[in-house]
């Protein structure tokens, strides 16, 4: 008989190594090329327990960022009343999977439809946690929505770019800009009731 934390922690790991599979693999081949079975070879699973867990590849790929977004709203409560308390975790998170990446895998993550995925996903995470931010500013609405997707836009362009620039911003830097930035965007909110 086995006891439900040594289930849990089976499932954690088994979870874990599909997923660690899954972005290995895309650096190597691509979204497109990717299959179900090679994703279950490379983490030495067997294709029942993969659908035991996911109905499909998109899925496994799309599985941590509930996770996330529990630890960042955790974040973002954990330093209230500081606003936008969710940034430098999701600055740190992005920086330790994907800058830390090679080039070529970087590439990978973020381009074709396997980064179209992330990307849609990712902006949505953030649009929900700016959302609670700019709720209080603006009821629902245009203008709550147009400003919501406008920051979290910009800020999935900044973690998911590969960065140009001849010296790349620490988190520190990275973070008190876009804090900074935006929070000039938040303090315009109450002159724009209007248009909400």
């Amino acid at each position: 008989m086995t006891r439900a934390g040594s289930t849990d922690a089976r499932t954690k790991r088994t979870r874990l190594a599909l997923r660690a599979s899954l972005l290995a693999l895309m650096s190597e081949r691509g979204w497109e090329a990717l299959r179900v079975s090679d994703i279950c070879e490379r983490a030495k699973v067997g294709r029942s327990t993969f659908y035991t867990h996911f109905a499909d590849k998109e899925e496994l790929l799309l599985s941590g960022f509930d996770e996330l977004q529990g630890e960042l709203r955790a974040a973002a409560r954990a330093a209230a009343p500081r606003r936008l308390g969710f940034v430098r975790p999701l600055i740190e998170h992005v920086r330790e999977g994907f800058w830390a990446a090679t080039r070529r895998r970087l590439r990978a993550l973020t381009s074709g439809r396997g980064g179209q995925i992330i990307r849609e996903r990712l902006t949505r995470v953030v649009c929900e946690l700016l959302d609670d931010e700019v709720a209080p500013l603006a009821p629902a609405g245009p203008l709550r929505e147009v400003t919501t997707r406008y920051l979290a836009g910009a800020l999935v362009e900044l973690l998911l770019s590969e960065p140009t620039a001849r010296r790349r911003l620490g988190s520190d830097e990275l973070e008190s800009l876009y804090c900074r930035l935006t929070l000039s965007v938040l303090r315009e909110l109450p002159r724009g009731r209007g248009l909400g």
